[in-house]
């Protein structure tokens, strides 16, 4: 019995080892990596790479829907023009609303507010 345990003994100590030499040989080979690049530079490696994804499938769909962008285009350039257009279709100026506003503060003095 004891020459069996022995012999277990001799297999886990070989099987330790071995595990530990392969678990060193890992952690070298991570230094090793880690130590070419840095952890800085890997993540905008990604990130540009990704990026670069993002276009790629942008330009994609914009040239599979040139009709839908061309209107969303037009739609955001109306949207950020909308004050000058409905101003050329206003008989009043701008300036006419608060000056009409105090004209109504004017002659309803009784109506302020109580704070």
């Amino acid at each position: 019995m004891s020459a069996e345990l022995e012999r277990q003994l001799r297999e886990d100590r070989i099987l330790r080892d071995a595990a530990l030499e392969l678990v060193k040989a890992d952690i070298s080979h991570v230094k090793a990596d880690f130590s070419a690049k840095s952890i800085g530079s890997r993540f905008a490696t990604r990130m540009s790479e990704g990026a670069v994804d993002v276009f790629d499938e942008a330009v994609e769909a914009a040239d599979s829907n040139k009709g839908v962008l061309t209107t969303l285009i037009a739609a955001i350039v109306l949207w950020f023009a909308r004050n000058p257009i409905m101003a050329l279709f206003s008989d009043e100026e701008v300036g006419d609303d608060q000056t009409a506003l105090d004209a109504q503060t004017d002659a309803n003095p009784h109506e302020d507010s109580a704070d």
